[in-house]
């Protein structure tokens, strides 16, 4: 076990020192675990698990208590206050709070977090080796998200926000017994709003993307059944392309088009009218193109 900020493991009770509480060791170093952070009884010989974080005076100490995040994990943690100068505190389940600083969040204050929210985040560490909060990325939720089964097509499921852009804000769906969730896209069109960062949004499954079971999602009442799932089925694949394009357009051959999507030339002309429309594509020499916006956060 490292003795770092955010390490979990075995270490040996070596003495007792009141009226503060015993000394945790590895066979090197020393680290207090404080009578308040015992549960149970202990004494010295034992071997105990233990948890290492800095208290308020930036001393490293030992706690017996469970956090809700482990290093080299994702959790879901509350807001539970905002400074005005350093960031968002989130729950810890230690009796403290873990900072979630500033420079971690989106810029554009709409997109920030609000005390009751919930954010999914990992843990890292400052410069000065104190535990702090970052927001979860694609490549730490991917790996725990499951697939979305067909037949939440059409369906509504709440979502929650883990990263705004303004071509889209990517949430993760609530999945129920089929696991931790499912990854979703609400492309900009279909919003009725800017949505923040750790926000629960009931949400209309427009599309499942057969390639890897993610989904694209809508705020928006259902339209045109037809055209709606056609567009959704591009776009999918246009989001799945490397440089999100594809050598498809409005003059391919209507063999190579239903080979490769499944409508008819007609269909597809009108599936990438809308999305044209929408300011979600473009086209140049017979290719189709994804519109690449900067972030918003």
């Amino acid at each position: 076990m490292r003795m770092e900020a955010g390490s979990l493991g075995t270490l040996e009770v070596a003495r007792e020192v009141p009226p503060n509480g015993y000394f945790l060791t590895d066979g090197q170093q020393d680290v207090l675990l404080p009578y308040a952070e015992i549960v149970g009884k202990i004494g010295p010989g034992d071997q105990v698990e233990a948890f290492l974080f800095h208290d308020t005076q930036d001393r490293l100490m030992a706690t017996m208590k469970r956090p809700l995040l482990l290093m080299g994990k994702v959790g879901l943690l509350e807001v539970v206050d905002i400074h005005p100068r350093f960031g968002y505190f989130l729950e810890m389940g230690l009796g403290r709070n873990l900072l979630l600083p500033y420079r971690h969040v989106p810029e554009l204050e709409e997109l920030r977090p609000q005390v009751g929210d919930k954010v999914f985040a990992t843990l890292a560490h400052d410069r000065q080796g104190r535990l702090i909060a970052k927001l979860a990325l694609e490549e730490d939720l991917a790996p725990l998200c499951v697939r979305a089964p067909s037949s939440w097509s059409n369906q509504w499921v709440k979502a929650r926000v883990y990263r705004p852009l303004q071509i889209g804000t990517f949430v993760i769906c609530e999945a129920g017994v089929l696991g931790y969730g499912v990854i979703g896209l609400i492309a900009a069109p279909e919003r009725t709003r800017l949505l923040r960062v750790g926000e629960l949004v009931e949400v209309r499954v427009a599309f499942v993307r057969e390639e890897d079971g993610r989904v694209n999602l809508s705020m928006r009442l259902r339209k045109e059944k037809g055209r709606d799932e056609d567009s959704e089925r591009i776009l999918s694949v246009l989001q799945e392309r490397p440089g999100n394009a594809m050598p498809f357009s409005d003059k391919t051959s209507a063999d190579v088009i239903k080979d490769r999507f499944g409508l008819s030339k007609a269909a597809f002309k009108r599936a990438l009218g809308k999305l044209m429309k929408d300011g979600l594509i473009y086209q140049e020499d017979d290719w189709t193109y994804l519109k690449q916006e900067e972030t918003q956060g």
